[in-house]
Parts: structure tokens; C-alpha cells; sequence
């Protein structure tokens, strides 16, 4: 298995069954977007190996089940413009502060530029990984693990429902949603859109504890989220459901064109969702855990006269 490099970890595929007479062939045709002479000069530099750490070279023969590793390429990744910050490090976990656009782990078009990475290079800790998820747009706190055998009791606290986080979001002061409350629905992936994820009858699986702060001034205001359960874009969903879509969501209620292939990155208007704090028992120390986000919901970036801040919602 390779080593990380720069902060990025070798990824794996097995195998599968099949009539490729090279892994060099089956590597090109299971990846069309890598272009051959791509795989072809990773090989020629010893940066595909399989289980037992030998090299892969361009004309080494087909074999079901064999696991091979590599290293992923990003040509032309965007930049994010924005920097994240730690705000807490022990032996066992890592707290960033996150910001807008950033996504946590490698995916699609982002590898360098994402929380994960970034602070794998900063603290030269290659073992780090996130314990929960926090979508591209959304700033706020992320927890990273620093021990691979912790990992599966951190994971354990947030399936079940032993973290409570809180949000803040902006979004149209509708005086008329009753307020505070708390939104229960079925949520599934949308059968429309990928990207999107649908209300429908049945058992709910959704939770959010809503309620207003203030007023942002423009028609606007602020929101305290309180997420029960842990469904993709669960607070996205409640709040535009009871006709509250928060400020510059480009998924919810109806997703904007560019967004379906993610070409075009417009960071002037990141979304107004923010986790704000995050509270928990360590498992691997049995202390009590709170953080609190530096980041703010601003009047720059909302066009306001005032900032949402900390203090008035509190």
C-alpha cells in the first residue's frame, strides 16, 4: 500500500471479473475521464501498486480480486479562497473551523483544496479523518480523528444522536411560521435530481428543532437549527419546506441550473448556513467537548446593514 503524499491517501479499487487483458486496460476503460497516457505515466513512476506493494507496470496481466492502489490526480483544481482554521488539538481529535466552499474530504474536481487535506499537511498528521459530514457550502465546525482505532467511537456518537450541534441560518422573517418548532418528516433521495433530497409520506426519519432569533433587517432573519437526526441536507429541506429557503441555496426548493454539473463557483454568495457549535463526551477521554465557531453570518455577505452575529443570537 502507498504511503500518503502531500496529505493525500492512496485509493484502492479490487478487481472486478472481466476481460481486460491488462489492469492497465481495465484501469483506462473503469476511468475515461483519466486520460490513458495519464495512468500509463503513473505507472512508469511507481505510483500504482497492488496489495502486497509491487508495482504495476503498463503491460502486468489481468487478475480478478486483486486490490491495486493509486494515487488520485486533479488537473486544474479550483482554488478556495478561503482559509480554514483549527481551533482545538489533542492527541485524539482536531476542530476546524471550516469555512464556506471548502468540502471536507477529496471528491470530483477537489483533492488539494479540501478540510481533510489541508490539515493533514498543516499538522503532518496523515491518520487524520472527519467523524461527520458537513456539506461544501455550509461553514462551521468539523471534528477529525486522529487515531484510526477511535475513529469507530467517534463515528458511534454521532449515530447515536449522543453530539448535539447547533446551526445557524438566515432566511425570510416569516412571522407567520409558528415559531419555535419542530419539523418531523420522511426524507429520501428525490427521484428528480440527484443533487436533490424529498419530503414524502410516510415514517419520519427527520428531525429539526427550529427556531427564530431575529431580524437581519431586508426582510430577513436569523435562525437557531437544532438537527435531531443526521439525513443529507436535512435542515435545507425543513426550512425550505415550511417556505423558509435559506439565503443563496442552490438546491433547495429548486436547484439552479449550474449546479447539476458543478462547473461554476460563484463565491460571492455562499450559502447562510453555519454550524455554530458542537457538544459531546469524548469517548476516548470521558471529558466534556463543546466548541463554538468563530465565523459569522455577516452583513458583507448578506447585503445588510448588520451582521447576524454571535452575541444576538445567543
Amino acid at each position: 500500500m502507498l504511503p500518503a503524499r502531500d496529505g493525500v491517501g492512496a485509493s484502492c479499487i479490487a478487481l472486478p471479473p472481466g476481460p481486460w487483458p491488462t489492469i492497465a486496460a481495465f484501469l483506462i476503460d473503469r476511468f475515461p475521464a483519466v486520460p490513458a497516457a495519464d495512468w500509463l505515466g503513473r505507472m512508469a513512476c511507481g505510483d500504482v501498486v497492488d496489495e502486497a506493494g509491487e508495482r504495476v507496470d503498463a503491460d502486468r496481466g489481468y487478475r480478478a480480486h486483486l486490490k491495486v492502489y493509486y494515487y488520485r490526480h486533479v488537473p486544474a483544481e479550483p482554488r478556495v479562497p478561503f482559509d480554514d482554521t483549527v481551533l482545538f488539538q489533542d492527541d485524539h481529535i482536531v476542530v476546524i473551523d471550516k469555512p464556506h466552499f471548502l468540502p471536507v474530504t477529496p471528491g470530483g474536481r477537489y483533492l488539494q483544496e479540501t478540510v481533510l487535506v489541508r490539515a493533514r499537511r498543516r499538522l503532518g498528521i496523515d491518520t487524520l479523518s472527519p467523524v461527520h459530514r458537513l456539506d461544501r457550502e455550509t461553514a462551521g465546525l468539523v471534528v477529525l480523528a486522529v487515531v484510526p482505532a477511535e475513529r469507530a467511537a467517534y463515528h458511534a456518537l454521532f449515530r447515536h444522536r449522543a453530539v448535539e450541534k447547533v446551526y445557524e441560518a438566515v432566511a425570510a422573517d416569516r412571522r407567520e411560521v409558528p415559531m419555535p418548532q419542530v419539523r418531523r418528516s420522511r426524507m429520501v433521495e428525490s427521484a428528480g435530481s440527484f443533487m436533490q433530497m424529498a419530503e414524502v409520506p410516510g415514517e419520519p426519519n427527520a428531525e429539526t428543532a427550529i427556531a427564530w432569533v431575529r431580524a437581519c433587517g431586508d426582510g430577513q432573519a436569523l435562525y437557531r437549527l437544532r438537527p435531531l437526526t443526521g439525513r443529507r441536507h436535512q435542515l435545507r429541506v425543513h426550512m425550505a419546506a415550511l417556505g423558509l429557503p435559506l439565503v443563496n441555496d442552490r438546491i433547495y426548493p429548486v436547484l439552479w441550473p449550474h449546479e447539476a454539473d458543478g462547473t461554476t463557483q460563484d463565491f460571492s454568495r455562499p450559502l447562510q448556513l453555519l454550524a455554530r457549535s458542537i457538544t459531546f463526551t469524548d469517548p476516548a477521554t470521558g471529558q466534556h467537548r463543546h466548541f463554538e465557531s468563530r465565523l459569522v453570518l455577516s452583513a458583507a455577505e448578506l447585503g445588510h446593514d448588520a451582521p447576524c452575529d454571535k452575541e444576538d443570537a445567543s
